[in-house]
């Protein structure tokens, strides 16, 4: 297996700040950031509260643990104070890390998605499955734009409520951005995508595979369940690719997954990136090439981690 420039730096991704790029995409994520921004303001002002009425917290102390001595409280008492304030600072952290993750980086890996694909000039069809807010869909479809083709992406909505909404938010931003005529959503199931077989030069994803068959899946076998709706979707994303075509996903969680499905499916030229830190889990990307020809034989099985390579 050869070295791979997979998920290397796009020079468009630095051309940006994340407020552009919260301007045209917003974030989805507000809910998770406002509930640990009260946790934060709540921990923030109990720290607060015992370091100006110390001897007042001395004192309840006292009450509540009688037999300690008095030295005992005021450590216990400055002792509470501090865990407050660092775990204040922890879910500010954690706060920031998640909008982070979910504005520029997400903009930023969705370019070096995009870079995985070695060449975009013979590229007709793309796919984007689970296209969202349409970072990805919309940095493919500037790909393409840039190539002055005649290439078009399609991204795949799956929001069982709010699917209209979500294509029309997507397609809302290919508008802003300037390449409504390269892109177009479709409504369908990942696990039986609505194309026909070899219909696609390049199908990519970011950031969706990890939650696949997590509403659907309950009990003892959750994990089990989960993990065969992924297989489905890699499964039916690796059906609608032309022969010689090329996949990429990034995902958050499962390349260990990934890498061995494709490896069954006989996919070819398999690489991951180093890993990246994308909502407070370890991330990487996963590219690959659908073979020219059914491969007679099973490749070698390798140890996932093996196929790391430090880009």
């Amino acid at each position: 297996m050869g070295r791979s420039t997979a998920g290397s730096s796009s020079p468009s991704s630095s051309s940006r700040d994340w407020s552009q790029i919260y301007t045209i995409y917003g974030t989805d994520e507000w809910p998770t950031v406002a509930v640990l921004m009260f946790h934060v303001l709540l921990f923030s002002a109990l720290s607060l509260l015992i370091l100006i009425y110390f001897p007042a917290s001395e004192a309840l102390l006292h009450r509540l643990l009688p037999p300690l001595p008095p030295s005992s409280l005021r450590f216990l008492t400055g002792l509470s104070g501090s865990v407050s304030a660092i775990i204040a600072v922890c879910l500010l952290s954690a706060a920031a890390e998640i909008l982070h993750s979910s504005v520029s980086l997400q903009w930023h890996m969705s370019q070096r998605v995009v870079s995985a694909v070695p060449d975009w000039s013979s590229v007709r069809n793309a796919l984007d499955v689970g296209c969202g807010r349409g970072m990805l869909l919309n940095s493919v479809a500037l790909r393409l734009k840039k190539e002055g083709g005649c290439g078009r992406v399609v991204g795949l909505v799956q929001r069982r409520q709010r699917r209209r909404a979500a294509a029309l938010a997507a397609l809302r931003t290919a508008r802003t951005e300037g390449v409504q005529e390269y892109v177009t959503c479709r409504e369908g199931d990942a696990t039986r995508l609505p194309f026909a077989d070899g219909y696609f030069d390049v199908v990519v994803s970011a950031g969706f595979l990890d939650g696949v068959g997590s509403e659907a899946a309950t009990g003892r076998r959750k994990g089990v369940t989960e993990a065969a709706e992924r297989g489905r979707v890699l499964g039916e994303a690796v059906r609608v690719m032309k022969p010689g075509g090329v996949g990429v996903i990034w995902d958050l969680m499962h390349v260990q997954e990934y890498v061995q499905r494709l490896h069954e499916m006989k996919m070819e030229e398999i690489r991951v990136s180093e890993r990246v830190t994308a909502y407070l889990v370890n991330s990487h990307i996963v590219s690959f090439r659908k073979p020219m020809e059914a491969v007679a034989s099973d490749p070698a099985q390798l140890e996932w981690r093996t196929n790391i390579i430090c880009c």
